[in-house]
């Protein structure tokens, strides 16, 4: 198999350090890796790193590692995306060790997302331990978790063709909802393994490159628990507790310290491809996932109970 088999690491550059240290390791519950010359990196598993995060201005996704089976299944891949006139560039010892990966190349999807290619994320020195988790965090053969893009105007046929005719992904679901007359969200899912999906697209209002990031756990009190800090750090958050109808996750949306989300789950489907069905749904939540204006709204306006006695 020469495409991805999955998502290994992201790599953010951030206005505010400190404050990204907070949100990652206090709110959500990651493990700080390693201060690195620009920045730190954040671990979710026994992997030396799945973020990496440095200080600049653009507050925003700025490369993505996918990760492949092996050294021939990279060669491949490289020829393969060549052969199809993709500018592909093999990365240098420093960047391979900065990664913390055994052989690099990088390329841009459509949209001018920076994607490396890489084998051999390597392992910590030392377990995984989060101070604030029940579980732990869904990983391994799923990779990272999952990441949605913004498309800008970039066609469909054409990421498509990047993605699935080069990579090797192929299609979970499309949902295409009109959240208002003459406003309509239109995403596609796309998956490398049996998570749901490690990447989506599509052409939502966002300057930035990224919607959000989905951190999964094992422990739906973990959920929960994450929910109840953020809450109580003054986090503003994008959508309250819900569910997709799509990949079954329970999950909320915070902001991120960078402006973009991130998606904190659990229960997500795995999915299998000898049995899988393509389908397009009309609606991007089963229920709840209300902006947290709607909440308090509603909240608001409920009758007051008498108190005491009602308990």
């Amino acid at each position: 198999m020469s495409g991805v088999k999955e998502l290994g690491y992201v790599v953010y550059e951030v206005g505010d350090l400190a404050d990204w240290e907070h949100f990652a390791v206090e709110l959500l519950g990651m493990q700080f890796g390693e201060k690195t010359d620009g920045g730190f990196t954040l671990r979710t598993d026994e992997k030396a790193h799945r973020w990496i995060v440095t200080a600049g201005p653009a507050d925003d996704l700025v490369a993505t590692g996918y990760e492949v089976s092996d050294a021939a299944a990279l060669d491949a891949l490289v020829e393969k995306l060549r052969a199809a006139g993709v500018e592909v560039t093999e990365g240098d010892d420093a960047l391979a060790a900065a990664r913390k990966v055994e052989r690099i190349f990088v390329t841009a999807d459509p949209m001018g997302n920076r994607v490396e290619l890489v084998t051999g994320l390597a392992d910590a020195a030392t377990p995984f331990e989060s101070a604030k988790l029940l579980g732990r965090f869904v990983t391994g053969a799923g990779g990272a978790g999952h990441q949605v893009l913004l498309a800008h105007g970039v066609p469909r046929e054409t990421y498509l063709r990047f993605y699935i005719d080069l990579l090797g992904f192929k299609v979970s679901d499309v949902i295409v909802e009109e959240l208002a007359p003459g406003v309509v969200a239109d995403l596609i899912f796309l998956h490398c393994n049996g998570r749901h999906h490690t990447v989506a697209f599509g052409d939502l209002p966002s300057p930035k490159r990224t919607h959000h990031f989905m951190a999964e756990v094992t422990d739906i009190r973990d959920v929960g628990l994450a929910f109840d800090r953020c809450m109580d750090a003054g986090r503003p958050f994008e959508m309250t507790l819900g569910m997709h109808p799509n990949d079954h996750m329970f999950s909320f949306y915070v902001f991120t310290p960078s402006g973009f989300s991130v998606e904190y789950g659990w229960g997500g489907l795995v999915i299998d491809d000898e049995t899988w069905e393509v389908r397009t749904l009309d609606r991007l939540h089963s229920w709840g996932h209300r902006p947290p204006g709607v909440v308090a709204e509603l909240l608001a306006a409920a009758p007051a109970t008498s108190g005491e006695g009602d308990r």
